[in-house]
């Protein structure tokens, strides 16, 4: 196993997603509209995933790269289409102002779409994966992102405002909004890996309780969080009437149900075969329970 750094990852990241959307000759200004959000200096935590996960399993992360840049173009377009007027109606996006705000709405729309779109295009075209491995992270990306996954969740998110609902919901919420994604990025290493099936199992299960940990601390920072950190208004969760882990179980509730999913994600780990080095995944854990942005 290479001793991958996370910062070494995100910079190699970001030099690739400037060179993956070409100018076209349509003369309109919507690929500065999609670089504009794509560069605009997110944390890259998916696609390090993906890329540490697929070190983990022993094989070149490089094999994962396009399919790296095409999971963080889908979760890019998701914050776009996220911060417009008819859903989170967010003036702000880690500190800069967002895409409708600079480009108006139609376009941020269009960028999104077109954000999508180019995903699929990377992993097709990807040559350094077979086809057998293409098509399976393609049917797995299609369901992450789609209306069984991240578009699901967002709806139900959306559908539950000024609404009471309980754990079971919220969690089936958050388990597709924001899960299915962190879950795609692990399993899809699984996948072009060819893993064995009890490691497939317990790096799904991982993947699980992952994708919760991020989301409470996620309610969590909401209230609670810095905004000159955080990049956006704190509070929003509360001005939107949205149910969140603080509001069902409050802050101390929250923390608790927070400790539980990082204790059983490293278990997860702990279980799985003594030949993998585990060690940049449990600093993943660390990074989700610590982080303040």
């Amino acid at each position: 196993m290479k001793n991958l750094q996370m910062n070494d990852l995100i910079n190699e990241i970001n030099i690739a997603l400037k060179e993956t959307i070409p100018q076209s000759n349509l003369n309109t200004d919507l690929e500065e509209s999609m670089l504009y959000s794509l560069n605009a200096g997110g944390k890259r935590l998916r696609p390090v995933l993906l890329l540490l996960t697929l070190d983990m399993l022993e094989v070149d992360y490089q094999k994962g790269m396009q399919t790296a840049l095409a999971l963080e173009m889908i979760h890019t377009y998701s914050l776009i289409h996220d911060d417009l007027p008819a859903m989170d109606n967010d003036d702000y996006r880690r500190g800069k102002l967002t895409n409708h705000k600079v480009f108006g709405e139609w376009k941020a729309i269009l960028a999104g779409d077109a954000l999508l779109t180019k995903a699929f295009d990377l992993v097709s075209n990807d040559t350094n994966i077979n086809d057998t491995t293409k098509i399976k992270v393609i049917q797995r990306l299609a369901y992450a992102s789609g209306h069984l996954g991240m578009v699901g969740g967002q709806t139900l998110d959306m559908q539950s405002e000024d609404k009471a609902i309980d754990l079971s919901t919220l969690e089936a919420i958050h388990r597709t909004k924001t899960g299915a994604l962190l879950t795609f990025a692990i399993m899809s290493a699984v996948d072009i890996a060819h893993t064995d099936e009890q490691t497939s199992e317990m790096l799904n299960e991982f993947s699980d309780h992952l994708g919760l940990m991020f989301q409470i601390k996620d309610d969590l920072l909401d209230i609670y969080g810095d905004e000159q950190k955080l990049g956006k208004k704190v509070g929003s969760d509360l001005e939107n009437d949205k149910s969140t882990y603080v509001s069902l179980l409050n802050k101390d509730g929250a923390e608790e149900k927070l400790n539980y999913h990082k204790n059983e994600a490293l278990k997860s780990l702990e279980n799985i075969n003594d030949k993998y080095d585990t060690s940049n995944l449990k600093q993943i854990v660390e990074l989700f329970y610590n982080r303040d942005h």
